[in-house]
């Protein structure tokens, strides 16, 4: 299937010359060449039919032919707006409603945002729909407060969208006076409905406002959620810990299968439509924080709470080493990395493999048909300690002990005074790791004299050091 947009360098659709099962193919491999190394990858998960898959279409104002209103979409490495009529990746619906939306503007005579001139009122139309209730929203982003004869507008819109057969549930008026590229702006005003729709997804029933973080394509979304809360093997007794929970909906689909279901997100607005969301299913075994996911989780462990399982959904960026530092200090059993990035996921892999956990799996699904993205399920498991290969070796071959090459003085040093505070001295370690049964070498910090008195290891950092020890599995 071939678009008239391509010739003129929309770049959306980069692979949709290439056959689909080809496309799938190529995005198997390159999960294959990043994450291979770490462990099994399954075949990718593709889509039956990969058109119109989008419940969320963004498109700019400007001016076509003859002077007149018309929007689009910004051609591949350009600011110059490519008007769309229909796209083969956008619902059908949001099509029609577009189209309404434009017929509706141009009778209240409304100018599109000139960005170099200042001029204008129009910047971007964002709609959503929901796929299984069939709600949608159309968000009209103004450039200024004001938005002239606004309650012609919404009856304009809401005949011409009739006229389309579309039914529009709710309109919001937001208005983004900044010089950005960023679409919405901070303030928001209803002009029709409720301000948010609502859609199901996997049995669970959201509230969509503009802001709101929801996956575009539905159907594989179901596939992905399905994926991840089946690789964490959720039994009804573990507590599960939903990082980057955005509205819950990762954590919403597991709490049927968990004892307790806990979320993190710094975005406020977004943990409370995730609480909203808990309330209208249910869902009473789930609890939401407004917090840096980061420091949250390095708080809780170091207060002694756990969780079993760890979702981890990240932006393209991937996660940071501090955040995976904090999930080590959890230990979780499992940890769940949902990825929209397998490069980064590959980085993100190399420290978790570090820090003591084991890729059992890497699933690909093919979220964004004729797209070249990528989303990824990874199962990760903790490995045991306790596991062991019996090696017949003489002691006197090696040089360090196999604890001892677990983690150096320094590596202990910096573990201990990064998350306490404190300084401990070699002699203190090595008091320590004596008391924890590991066995130094002959001499090793020993008095240079029988006479000579050595200063014995405080509690407090005999305690901190005990932590690093556990942290790099030495106990």
């Amino acid at each position: 299937m071939d678009c008239k947009l391509r010739a003129k360098n929309c770049g959306g659709c980069p692979m949709l010359g290439m056959d689909y099962a080809a496309q799938l193919k190529q995005k198997e491999e390159t999960v294959k060449k990043l994450l291979g190394r770490f462990g099994p990858v399954e075949h990718i998960r593709g889509m039956e039919t990969p058109y119109h898959y989008r419940n969320k279409v963004i498109s700019t104002f400007t001016t076509g032919w003859g002077g007149k209103l018309t929007s689009g979409i910004y051609a591949a490495n350009s600011h110059k707006v490519l008007p769309v009529e229909s796209c083969l990746l956008q619902d059908e619906v949001l099509d029609k409603t577009m189209l309404a939306v434009r017929a509706a503007a141009g009778i209240c005579h409304y100018q599109p945002f000139n960005e170099d001139k200042g001029t204008g009122l129009l910047r971007h139309c964002l709609l959503r729909r929901g796929v299984m209730t069939g709600q949608v929203m159309v968000v009209l982003v103004t450039a200024q407060p004001v938005l002239p004869g606004a309650k012609n507008f919404v009856k304009a819109l809401l005949t011409e969208a009739e006229k389309q057969s579309v039914t529009i549930t709710t309109i919001v008026q937001n208005v983004n006076d900044r010089k950005t590229s960023v679409v919405l702006g901070e303030a928001e005003k209803v002009l029709y409905g409720k301000g948010f729709i609502l859609d199901t997804l996997c049995g669970k029933t959201y509230a969509i406002s503009p802001r709101s973080f929801y996956q575009i394509n539905h159907t594989q979304t179901e596939v992905l959620y399905g994926l991840a809360v089946d690789a964490a093997h959720l039994t009804g007794k573990e507590v599960v810990l939903d990082a980057y929970c955005g509205i819950g909906t990762i954590g919403l689909t597991a709490a049927d299968h968990a004892k307790q279901v806990v979320g993190v997100e710094v975005n406020r607005e977004a943990v409370h439509d995730a609480i909203g969301n808990a309330k209208r299913n249910g869902v009473k075994n789930a609890r939401f924080f407004a917090a840096d996911a980061t420091r949250w989780i390095g708080e809780a462990a170091a207060a002694g709470e756990r969780a079993d399982v760890i979702f981890m959904d990240p932006p393209r960026e991937g996660s940071t080493p501090q955040f995976i530092e904090s999930v080590a200090r959890m230990a979780p059993k499992r940890v769940v990395y949902v990825s929209c990035n397998p490069v980064t996921l590959a980085r993100d892999l190399e420290l978790l493999t570090r820090k003591g956990y084991k890729v059992e799996s890497s699933t690909p699904v093919d979220m964004f048909p004729h797209s070249e993205h990528i989303e990824t399920v990874c199962l990760l498991s903790k490995l045991n300690a306790k596991q062991h290969i019996e090696v017949d070796i003489h002691m006197d071959e090696l040089d360090l002990t196999d604890a001892e090459k677990k983690a150096t003085y320094s590596e202990i040093k910096e573990y201990v005074l990064e998350h306490t505070g404190l300084k401990v001295s070699s002699l203190y370690i090595a008091q320590v790791k004596q008391k924890c049964g590991i066995i130094e070498r002959e001499n090793y910090n020993k008095p240079k004299s029988d006479d000579a008195k050595q200063p014995q290891c405080p509690p407090d950092k005999e305690k901190a050091i005990k932590e690093a020890l556990k942290h790099f599995g030495m106990i």
